[in-house]
C-alpha cells in the first residue's frame, strides 16, 4: 500500500512539473520543427524579429478552426511590425489522424496560411512550454539572442464571434511591447480542445 501511494505521488509530481511549463519572464528554448514546406523552422530563423507569437493549434479542434482566420490576421497585422506567428501542431496523429503532417499541409493550402505551421511530432516543445489547449498562445519578446515569455493564454475573449470580442489579449500584449511598456495582462486561461498526447 505504501509503495502504491509513493508511486501515485511520483506520478502526481511528474504531472505537476510537466503541466507547469513556462511562466511570464522565462526564457523560451529554441526548437527545430518541420514546416509544411518541409523546411525546419527555429526561433533563430527570425533574426530581425522583435518577438514571435507562438500558437499551439491544430486542424481538427472546433476552437482551433474558429480562430484560424484570426491567427491569419494576427500574422498579417504584426509580422511586418516584428511579431510573426509560428503555429505549432502538438497533437499525436495516431490519436487524432486529422492532425497528421499530411493533413496539416492540406489545411494550410486550403486556408492559405501566410505563417509557418510546424509539427511538434515528439511533443517535446509543447511539454516544455506547458501548452494544454489548442489554441494556446505564447507571446515572446526578443532580448538580444534570447526570447522571453511575455504573455500566455487565449487570443481574445470570444471564440465564437471575433466581432464580439471585447478583450483582444494577444493584440494588446504586442502593442504594449511595441510601445516599450510592460504587458499588463500576462496570463489568461486558454480555451480550446485538450492536446492529444501520445498514449
Amino acid at each position: 500500500m505504501k509503495t502504491l501511494k509513493l508511486a501515485c505521488l511520483a506520478l502526481l509530481c511528474t504531472f505537476t512539473v510537466f503541466a507547469q511549463g513556462y511562466k511570464p519572464g522565462d526564457k523560451a528554448k529554441d526548437f527545430s520543427l518541420k514546416n509544411i514546406d518541409g523546411k525546419m523552422i527555429s526561433l533563430k530563423d527570425y533574426p530581425s524579429a522583435k518577438g514571435v507569437v507562438v500558437i499551439f493549434t491544430c486542424n481538427h479542434c472546433p476552437f482551433a478552426k474558429m480562430y484560424e482566420d484570426r491567427i491569419v490576421e494576427l500574422h498579417k497585422k504584426y509580422a511586418d511590425k516584428g511579431f510573426p506567428v509560428i503555429a505549432i501542431n502538438p497533437n499525436d496523429a495516431k490519436t487524432q489522424p486529422e492532425d497528421s503532417y499530411e493533413m496539416m499541409q492540406k489545411r494550410a493550402k486550403e486556408k492559405s496560411f501566410p505563417f509557418a505551421y510546424v509539427y511538434d511530432e515528439s511533443q517535446e516543445i509543447a511539454k516544455a512550454y506547458g501548452a494544454q489547449r489548442t489554441p494556446h498562445v505564447y507571446v515572446l519578446k526578443k532580448a538580444g539572442n534570447d526570447f522571453t515569455v511575455e504573455f500566455i493564454g487565449a487570443i481574445d475573449d470570444n471564440a465564437q464571434d471575433a466581432n464580439a470580442a471585447k478583450d483582444k489579449y494577444v493584440e494588446k500584449a504586442i502593442e504594449e511591447i511595441l510601445a516599450g511598456k510592460e504587458v499588463t495582462t500576462k496570463t489568461i486561461k486558454a480555451i480550446g480542445c485538450t492536446i492529444k498526447w501520445r498514449s
